[in-house]
């Protein structure tokens, strides 16, 4: 089988972290789905080009990755600008397709996989009706969920749903957001739900001999304090400091709130006492390494999917506590010994949460069981498990 990815987001010359689940879906395929894989992306770009567009086309990698990039401003003028970008997008897309179909030697893909509507899926669709390539649709965004879905123009909605219906399937990376999306009337009768994946070998926990700092929690996310509600963390981690002398919160991540909750840190006092300790945009070995230092994790996110943090933590055999929001639930169900859920913007019930998963650290007796949580996440989120469920749904829509 030869699948052609086109994703909305992925690692490119701007930011190699953006859609970086995206591409270890892709790794997780090209390894254990029995399919021949590349990718074909487009963006606007972040900076000077030397012409219209500029191309990256990459067929050393493990798998052909075709990166092209196209002005933000083309002419200056924004009413012409939005449309003239639209065409240089699908242009890119275009003559991506014409390259890859000469490296496949005249062949065209058997399967078109789109990762994030709606552009991608827009093309997918031509491609179906003039050359009569199948596409799947895989979504990630948060966009669709009850709190942000009530911004989505009812154009974009209509044309969500007639590229959907047209897909052989529509995969989902929790279930919460493909009733979300069936709720917005974007359904297909084939539909599954494959979870993100985590790099076992890099998340894991430390060796037993190692010994992890007392009190210390971890927060990794983007800077985006609308859907990830940081300042409140902040706020409830200031109201733990007189209970649990010597706690720390170091808080990975980038983006644009960073000065905001950088400010709120210093309001609260958390940065003269090292309360606080940020860390900047860490590659994910240096995340891994942060987990493994870790007593415990924390995500208070007000809007989420599937987040790749929490699966990463419970690799790391790390205690977790975050919002009862998206697909959270479905990582850390009712009962879960390794971890709890709290309502989101509870600032109360955070703290409290926090107050039991410090104490359970520093019991000798109440510590997750981090050999059975890595067994859980090696099974459900691992590679092998992900590209093979992935390679079954192919076959599906393929014809066997």
């Amino acid at each position: 089988m030869k699948i052609l990815h086109l994703p909305k987001w992925y690692p490119n010359r701007y930011d190699d972290q953006d859609g970086d689940f995206v591409c270890r879906h892709v790794a997780a395929i090209a390894a254990h789905s029995g399919a021949e894989v590349a990718v074909l992306f487009a963006a606007v770009a972040r900076g000077p080009l030397p012409g219209l567009i500029d191309a990256e086309e990459d067929f050393a990698g493990p798998w052909p990755t075709l990166r092209y990039y196209y002005r933000a401003a083309p002419t200056g003028l924004a009413f012409l600008d939005k449309p003239l970008k639209l065409l240089l997008y699908f242009w890119c897309l275009g003559r991506g397709y014409r390259r890859l179909r000469r490296h496949w030697g005249g062949q065209a893909p058997d399967l078109v996989h789109v990762h994030v509507l709606l552009r991608t899926g827009l093309f997918a669709w031509a491609l179906k009706v003039v050359r009569g390539i199948p596409f799947i649709i895989t979504e990630h965004w948060t966009r669709y969920l009850p709190p942000r879905a009530a911004g989505i123009s009812r154009l974009r909605r209509w044309l969500t749903g007639a590229v959907v219906r047209r897909a052989a399937a529509l995969h989902t990376v929790s279930a919460n957001l493909r009733d979300a999306m069936a709720a917005l009337g974007a359904t297909n009768p084939v539909s599954v739900v494959i979870p993100n994946v985590v790099d076992t070998a890099l998340f894991h926990p430390a060796s037993p001999a190692a010994a992890r700092p007392r009190r210390t929690l971890l927060h990794v996310a983007a800077f985006n304090e609308a859907a990830k509600n940081l300042c409140g963390l902040l706020r409830a981690v200031a109201g733990l400091r007189a209970a649990w002398p010597g706690l720390r919160l170091r808080i990975a991540g980038y983006g644009p709130d960073e000065a905001l909750v950088r400010q709120q840190a210093a309001e609260l006092g958390l940065l003269a006492d090292d309360t606080a300790v940020f860390l900047g945009k860490l590659d994910h070995p240096a995340v891994a390494a942060e987990m493994q230092q870790a007593t415990g994790f924390v995500l208070f996110s007000n809007v989420e999917n599937l987040p790749c943090v929490l699966i990463e933590a419970q690799a790391s055999g790390l205690a977790v506590v975050a919002t009862r929001v998206g697909g959270v639930p479905e990582l850390v169900p009712d009962g879960s010994p390794y971890g709890q859920l709290v309502p989101a913007g509870d600032e109360a019930a955070l703290a409290a949460a926090l107050h039991q998963l410090l104490a359970k650290s520093e019991s000798e007796t109440d510590r997750p069981d981090a050999a059975a949580m890595v067994a859980t996440v090696t099974a459900r989120f691992g590679y092998e498990a992900v590209g093979q469920q992935f390679g079954a749904l192919y076959r599906r829509v393929l014809g066997g």
